[in-house]
C-alpha cells in the first residue's frame, strides 16, 4: 500500500493539513474494495482528486474511468447520457446509444455534483447501486453493468433530503464511506505552499520570473477567507503573475486582487436582516399613511359639524378633544383666534332672502371642496402605493416574485396592481 506522501506526489496534491491527510488515507484504504464512496466538501476544494486515487489504486485501474458532471447535463437528457437510449425513443434519437454505465462496465464512474440529479434519475441510479441493473430510455430490456460509483457533492445532503430534493435511501447507498475534504480557510499552513506552487507553474507557462510575497503579504494571504477555495487561489496567483511588473508582491498590492470583506474572521450572518429592515420601514410608512388618513377623516368630520350647526362655540365645546388631536395644544389665545376666524360653511336654504345669489354660490363651492377631500385622500394613498411598487420593481430589476416578497403581498396581487397601474 502506497504512503500518503507518495500518493500526494503522484497526483499533484499539495498540503500537510491533518484533515487532508486523513481524507487521502481513507481513499487509499477503501480503494481495493468495491464500496461506494461519497466525497463531500465546498466547491473548489479538489474533490475530483479522490475518485482518481480510488480508481488507480483499485483492481479496476485498467478499466475505464468516466467523470460525469451531473449539474451540467440538462434534466431532459441526463437519463439518456447515463443509461443510453434506443433508436426512436424520443425526437432526435436517430440511432441507439450506449450510456456511461454501459461504456464504463468493469471500471469506475465519478458522479460529480450528484446532489443536482433529478428525482427520476435518482430512482434509476438506486437500482444500479442495488443490483447493477439499468434500462435504456425507450427500452424494456434489463441490462447488467459492473461499475464502481464514486460520487461528490458540495450540497448539504441532509438539508436536501429534508426538502425532498434528494432520496434518503440513495444517500445511504452512496455514502457507505464518506470522505470530507476541508475548505482552504481551515488549511492555513497550506495556503502559501499552494500559492508558491501556482506562481511557479505560471512563471514557466508565461516564461517570466516567479512572483514572491513579502511577509506581510503572506499574512494577508492566510487571513483571507477564500470562499472559492483552491480554484480562487489559483486564479489570484495567475492574475498577479500576468499583470504585475514588480515580481515582489507587497500586502497593499495583494489586497487589490482580493475581494473586500472576505477576511477569515467569524461572522454571524442573518439572511433575514435586509428583509426585516425593509419590513420595518414599510410598516412605519403604512402607519404614517393611515395616521394621515385618520387626521383627514377627523378634519372632514369637524368641517361637517361646522357646516351643519353654524355655531363655532358649540362645535368647539362638543369636539374639544378632536380639535386638540388635529391642531395639537396651541396657546389659548392662538386657539381662540384660529376658530373664531373660521367661516361657517353652512349652505343657505334656497328660499332664504338674507343671502344673495353670489353668497349662495360661494358657500356651495366651499361645500363641494369639503366633498372632494375624501377623493384627494384616496388618490394620495394610490400614489404612495404606486411609488412603492415602482421602487421595489426597480430594486429587483423587474423580478415580480422578489418584489412581491419585499412588499409583503402575493405575486398574483402584485401582477394585478401592475396591470391596474399600467406599469
Amino acid at each position: 500500500m502506497e504512503s500518503v506522501q507518495a500518493i500526494k506526489q503522484r497526483f499533484g496534491i499539495i498540503g500537510n493539513d491533518p484533515k487532508l491527510n486523513r481524507a487521502i488515507e481513507k481513499a487509499i484504504q477503501v480503494a481495493p474494495t468495491d464500496i461506494s464512496v461519497l466525497v463531500t466538501g465546498e466547491s473548489g476544494v479538489g474533490k475530483e482528486s479522490i475518485p482518481k486515487i480510488i480508481h488507480q489504486l483499485s483492481h479496476r485501474k485498467h478499466g475505464k474511468y468516466i467523470a460525469v458532471n451531473c449539474g451540467a447535463i440538462p434534466e431532459g437528457t441526463i437519463d439518456s447520457e447515463l443509461f443510453g437510449h434506443e433508436k426512436g425513443a424520443f425526437t432526435g434519437a436517430t440511432q441507439t446509444r450506449s450510456g456511461y454505465f454501459e461504456v464504463a462496465d468493469g471500471g469506475t464512474i465519478f458522479l460529480d455534483e450528484v446532489g443536482e440529479l433529478p428525482l427520476t434519475t435518482q430512482v434509476r441510479l438506486l437500482r444500479v447501486l442495488e443490483n447493477g441493473e439499468f434500462i435504456k430510455v425507450g427500452s424494456s430490456k434489463v441490462q447488467k453493468t459492473n461499475v464502481r460509483i464514486v460520487a461528490a457533492t458540495n450540497v448539504n445532503m441532509f438539508e436536501a433530503i429534508k426538502k425532498e430534493k434528494f432520496r434518503e435511501d440513495l444517500y445511504y447507498r452512496l455514502s457507505t464511506i464518506e470522505i470530507n475534504l476541508p475548505p482552504l480557510r481551515e488549511r492555513k499552513e497550506d495556503i502559501h505552499l499552494l500559492f508558491r506552487k501556482f506562481a511557479s507553474d505560471f512563471a514557466l507557462k508565461y516564461k517570466m520570473p516567479t512572483i514572491k510575497l513579502t511577509d506581510d503579504a503572506v499574512e494577508i494571504l492566510q487571513k483571507h477567507r477564500w470562499n472559492g477555495n483552491i480554484r480562487q487561489l489559483r486564479n489570484a496567483a495567475e492574475q498577479i503573475s500576468v499583470l504585475e511588473q514588480n515580481r515582489t508582491i507587497s500586502a497593499s498590492t495583494l489586497r487589490d486582487y482580493l475581494p473586500t470583506g472576505s477576511s477569515n474572521l467569524p461572522a454571524v450572518i442573518n439572511s433575514k436582516s435586509a428583509e426585516s429592515d425593509f419590513s420595518n420601514e414599510r410598516e412605519i410608512l403604512y402607519k404614517v399613511l393611515f395616521d394621515m388618513k385618520s387626521d383627514l377623516n377627523d378634519l372632514k368630520k369637524l368641517t361637517m359639524e361646522l357646516m351643519k350647526s353654524g355655531n363655532v362655540s358649540e362645535v368647539k365645546k362638543d369636539n374639544e378633544g378632536l380639535i386638540q388631536k388635529i391642531y395639537g395644544e396651541p396657546e389659548k389665545d392662538k386657539r381662540s383666534e384660529t376658530f373664531e376666524d373660521l367661516e361657517i360653511l353652512a349652505i343657505p336654504e334656497q328660499n332664504d332672502d338674507s343671502y344673495t345669489i353670489e353668497e349662495q354660490n360661494h358657500a356651495q363651492d366651499k361645500y363641494h371642496f369639503a366633498e372632494e377631500i375624501e377623493e384627494e385622500e384616496t388618490l394620495s394613498l394610490q400614489d404612495k402605493e404606486l411609488e412603492l411598487i415602482k421602487k421595489s420593481l426597480e430594486r429587483h430589476q423587474g423580478k415580480r416574485k422578489l418584489a412581491a416578497a419585499e412588499l409583503g403581498i402575493s405575486e398574483r396581487t402584485l401582477y394585478r396592481k401592475i396591470k391596474q397601474y399600467d406599469l
